[in-house]
């Protein structure tokens, strides 16, 4: 995968550019977040992974350019010493895919990597349009419309959708949210699902006003019920 690494420090970004190339990536490593985006410009990735704390731009300044202005396909993970939930939350909720904290180990770092490549290279082959009405689920695009409308969502909001609806009716435990959403190595508190679940709720409405409720099962997770109205 082309792949390109935002890190101010040059040791670290040496270490994990020596990982990235030994696993056959191409990398580039980026020490500012102004250089990577004018490269961003006219070039083009598979993966950014970028630092939070950064002379000048920032890595959350980054991301919140890369979704403006390139969408959402690009898989983002952040590499971090800002460990709080509330920053782990906050970079999932503006967009991030995955985030690890620092000290990272190589094995995670390039398990995690390939988790996302697999999104990239192995998109759902089934059916292409998932139709759950008045809700339609394109899992070529990532797109989701309701009654004819599109309904903007994050990356992980989506295939949060996309569980929820391919296992209507199921109780899902939010082990299982986490496994099959974040992925198996990814070590998040529940909450990070409660919280994304609460988003997805509101904006998609399902409440029961068009004919779908997103309910949590004490104790157990969540289950996603037609209504019947």
């Amino acid at each position: 995968m082309k792949i390109a690494l935002l890190e101010d420090d040059p040791h670290l970004g040496k270490l994990i550019m020596l990982w990235l190339e030994a696993a056959e990536h191409e990398a580039t490593h980026f020490h500012n977040g102004e250089s990577l985006i004018e490269a961003l410009g006219h070039d083009s990735y598979d993966i950014l992974i970028l630092d939070w704390v950064l002379p000048g731009i920032t890595g959350d300044k980054v991301l919140d350019w890369v979704r403006q202005n390139l969408g959402w396909d690009i898989p983002v993970i952040f590499i971090t010493q800002n460990d709080s939930q509330s920053d782990i939350v906050a970079m999932l909720e503006r967009g991030a895919d995955d985030y690890m904290t620092k000290p990272v180990s190589q094995d995670e770092l390039l398990a995690r990597l390939t988790a996302l490549g697999r999104r990239i290279k192995n998109p759902d082959k089934g059916a292409i349009v998932l139709d759950k009405k008045p809700y339609q689920l394109n899992l070529e695009s990532h797109s989701l419309n309701r009654e004819g409308e599109n309904i903007p969502l994050t990356q992980k909001e989506f295939e949060l959708a996309a569980y929820f609806f391919t296992h209507q009716g199921e109780i899902l435990s939010r082990a299982s949210i986490l496994e099959k959403v974040w992925g198996q190595s990814v070590e998040l508190n529940t909450r990070t699902v409660d919280i994304h679940v609460s988003r997805l709720r509101k904006k998609l409405g399902l409440t029961g006003d068009y004919g779908w409720r997103l309910v949590g099962i004490y104790n157990h997770g969540y289950r996603l019920e037609p209504t019947g109205s």
